[in-house]
């Protein structure tokens, strides 16, 4: 069984990578795109804007519902999504501070 050392990290740092393994696919920034462009879609209508499967871009959405960058509402039988923008500025704020913290060596 693997053993994670995660807990050996900050907080930060731990959000940051997880944002980050969370956009670690061409797929999953597609799907946040058609979502800032929809405002609100159900995962047939992510389907027919990809060039993938159902199944595929489903995984896809749970990975990103799990790092809390979209957000699903049950609509009848459907998921509609939508970008959760309070978790997207805080994943900004956090990388840009990185990024400044890198560039200023």
């Amino acid at each position: 069984m693997a053993y994670s050392k995660k807990d050996q990290f900050n907080k930060t740092d731990n959000y940051v990578a997880d944002i980050a393994k969370a956009l670690s696919h061409p797929a999953r920034i597609e799907i946040l795109k058609s979502l800032m462009e929809c405002k609100t879609c159900s995962c047939g209508t992510i389907v027919e804007n990809l060039p993938l499967a159902q199944s595929t871009i489903s995984q896809h959405l749970k990975l990103l519902k799990d790092a809390e960058l979209i957000e699903g509402e049950i609509d009848g039988k459907a998921i509609c999504y939508c970008l959760n923008i309070k978790k997207l500025k805080n994943a900004h704020k956090n990388f840009l501070k990185l990024f400044d913290q890198l560039i200023a060596q």
